[in-house]
């Protein structure tokens, strides 16, 4: 039996190449679609989660500036707001109002209390920034692990293509392209897993650090409205 006749244009679609791959082959494929799909969760979820992130503090942000006394903008925000703006806001105030009814009033208890409000604010930045780069992790991970399982997986297939020649004794292209196909398949599926999660990965790195350093322009602002508030008491 020739052995081209068994290979049509229909023997290199994805479905078949991944139904006749090796089951080696398989494993790389499938553990790659798998990532694809875990780093585009994780895409996703970021995308959403900084738009919300960023119009809820450009929405805060509007609200302090709009002349309304801070006590008012914090109460607004109810109780246990989710946003790290109203939540520093409120633990500096919090803070204010602890030194107003002990009666700090000289500059070394002033310090001390502008210590603790940066503290404060301080941790707050720290724990949401840790919560914003959640998941980043596993993008770099799928970014740069993706392509050498894609290569593992090649050269996997690659063998498979000298054991045909091998098993045939015949270099017809016919005996080789089946195992060649699944190789570069392979190789692609690590490169659409890898790229996408590269891309966002840097992305959302970005993000995350204009996101703390806005976290950090607002605390320094309200620190010094809040020394301000001290120097007039």
């Amino acid at each position: 039996m020739d052995p081209a006749a068994a290979v049509t244009p229909e023997s290199f679609d994805l479905l078949s190449i991944f139904v006749r791959a090796d089951w080696v082959v398989k494993l790389v494929m499938i553990g790659l679609a798998l990532a694809s799909l875990w780093s585009w969760t994780i895409i996703l979820e970021k995308l959403f989660r900084f738009s919300r992130l960023n119009r809820e503090a450009d929405s805060f942000e509007d609200q302090v500036a709009s002349g309304r006394s801070l006590e008012d903008v914090a109460a607004d925000a109810g109780e246990r707001p989710t946003h790290a703006l109203p939540r520093m806001l409120q633990g500096a105030l919090k803070e204010w109002r602890e030194a107003r009814v002990k009666g700090q009033a000289t500059e070394g208890q002033v310090a001390f209390l502008i210590q603790r409000i940066d503290r404060t604010m301080d941790s707050i930045i720290a724990r949401e920034s840790a919560r914003v780069e959640t998941g980043l992790g596993a993008l770099a991970i799928v970014a740069t692990a993706s392509p050498f399982v894609g290569l593992f997986g090649t050269v996997w297939g690659i063998m498979r293509s000298f054991q045909a020649i091998a098993i045939q004794k015949n270099t017809s292209l016919a005996i080789v392209a089946p195992s060649i196909a699944e190789a570069l398949f392979a190789t692609a599926i690590g490169l659409v897993a890898a790229i996408p999660a590269y891309i966002f990965y840097n992305a959302f790195s970005t993000a995350a650090g204009k996101y703390a350093g806005r976290l950090e322009g607002f605390a320094d602002d309200l620190s010094t409205a809040i020394q301000r508030r001290l120097a007039g008491s």
